[in-house]
């Protein structure tokens, strides 16, 4: 095999369990299932077709002959009905009743919205697990004052567990969008050639109602509440994109926490895990790069650029059926489910073993804290009889001689000692030393922690608890 292309995701990135569902074996037993559900409804509105058959087909609905497929397929053209002939060919009782009515898509679109669907609870296991564990590292760190950031920037403060509550509640509204798209999956049903049900028609002799009645029931013996009401041959292309725009949402949201990360390893306030054997560099034998959170950047990105395909495939399809979206949609929709599972992935084996360093963060903040405290200082000298006005342009202008210092000469930040020794703020460095609390200017952080996970991601935890408990394992 290795004289060939291999896909990445599927041999670097990607989970056995999302492979599956899009695999070659999933569509087809899924096609042989609906051709089942088909005959089963014909039959039970009263179309001539015989128990004897059904069960005949029911034998043989998991031992597909793919070879006797393949072989058709080379010389008719056309992967459904090679399909049908290899399933005649296994079950010759029941050969002429397979496909009875229907059109490729009957199989190819249902199956793909079966697909879809199943590769989306999935995708929402793995999230839900994802934000278990934010959950969990949130609460720990809720109160660890930390430097926050605008513009990269030394901020004010905040808490390393509120800024992962940013990240949860990004997740949180990502969750938001897969279940409502999820809860509108529909089937495509029995439409027909231009979606007219002419021929279903045709079948039940101008009875409209068993034709609004095939489509029910066909959803039901597959799992779904409902079929589309109209469609062409197949049904809208704008399902693609929607299903791909939850995926992309995920992936802004894991890209955002990845440079998040990846800054802070650069600080060395917090990093994500790396294994005793593991090398960073093959010539800086220190490095301890983030390669986790690089990765899923990098399939980040993909899955964000992948949103321009269905969007292109829905925005051009002609009339009732055009067939310019089946090699695009055969690698654009099952490479979006297949690489944002492999983020999902990276995402909780990195949030499982991140490490904290509160040592390093205390350092930094301690010396970006004086000018921070400023304000509070104002206000202790102003009620020991100072003027504010008068304060506030000293305290300008002290500040700017602290940078100074720290930008020009490479010192600590010395504007405690320069307020200190100003007769005007009337402080001691005592005086001035209490208000360096880092607690003290975190404001509300530690509390909208505790908030958001008991009112938002408790319940949301609690409703799912029998899918929590998974782990990662990062194939390189």
């Amino acid at each position: 095999m290795n004289d060939r292309y291999q896909s990445p995701l599927s041999e670097r990135y990607a989970s056995r369990e999302m492979q599956y569902i899009f695999s070659p074996d999933k569509k087809f037993k899924t096609w042989r299932k609906l051709w089942i559900a088909l005959a089963e409804t014909e039959k039970e509105l009263g179309l001539p077709i015989t128990q004897e058959q059904i069960d005949e087909l029911k034998a043989h609905g998991e031992d597909i002959n793919y070879e006797v497929a393949r072989e058709r397929e080379k010389l008719v053209r056309h992967d459904v009905m090679s399909h049908v002939y290899a399933y005649g060919q296994q079950c010759p009782g029941a050969k002429g009743i397979i496909h009875l009515g229907a059109t490729s898509c009957y199989v190819g679109d249902n199956t793909d919205i079966i697909i879809m669907t199943d590769g989306l609870k999935l995708v929402r296991k793995k999230l839900i697990n994802v934000m278990a564990e934010l959950a969990k590292f949130a609460d720990k760190y809720k109160d660890q004052p930390t430097l926050a950031f605008t513009h990269f920037q030394p901020a004010q403060p905040t808490t390393v567990g509120k800024r992962a509550a940013l990240w949860l509640h990004d997740l949180y509204l990502d969750l938001e969008d897969l279940d409502y798209v999820l809860s509108s999956m529909k089937l495509l049903g029995s439409k027909g050639t231009t979606g007219t049900q002419a021929s279903f028609l045709e079948l039940f002799d101008g009875d409209h109602e068993k034709c609004r009645k095939a489509d029910e029931m066909i959803a039901a013996k597959m799992g779904f509440d409902s079929c589309y009401p109209v469609s062409g041959q197949t049904y809208s292309r704008k399902i693609d994109t929607r299903v791909v725009n939850v995926l992309a949402g995920i992936a802004q949201s894991a890209h955002k926490f990845s440079n998040d990360v990846r800054l802070l390893q650069h600080l060395k306030e917090v990093e994500e895990p790396f294994e005793k054997n593991q090398i960073g560099s093959s010539a800086m034998a220190y490095k301890r790069n983030p390669m986790r959170s690089e990765r899923i950047a990098s399939l980040a990105n993909y899955v964000m650029a992948d949103v321009m395909n269905p969007m292109l495939v829905s925005s051009t399809q002609w009339f009732e059926r055009t067939l310019d979206d089946s090699a695009n949609k055969r690698l654009s929709v099952p490479e979006g489910f297949l690489a944002i599972d492999g983020i999902l992935d990276l995402y909780l084996n990195v949030v499982d073993g991140l490490v904290v360093y509160p040592k390093v963060i205390e350092k930094h903040f301690m010396a970006e804290l004086p000018f921070m405290a400023t304000e509070n200082i104002m206000m202790d000298a102003v009620k020991a009889g100072g003027d504010r006005q008068e304060l506030h342009e000293k305290i300008r202008q002290l500040s700017m001689e602290a940078g100074k210092n720290v930008k020009e000469k490479g010192q600590d930040n010395n504007l405690l000692e320069l307020i200190a020794a100003d007769p005007a703020f009337g402080l001691s460095m005592e005086e001035l030393a209490k208000t360096m609390e880092p607690r003290r200017y975190v404001g509300r952080a530690p509390e909208q922690v505790q908030e958001f996970l008991e009112e938002v991601i408790g319940p949301v935890l609690r409703e799912n608890q029998e899918i929590l408990g998974m782990k990662a394992e990062i194939t390189v």
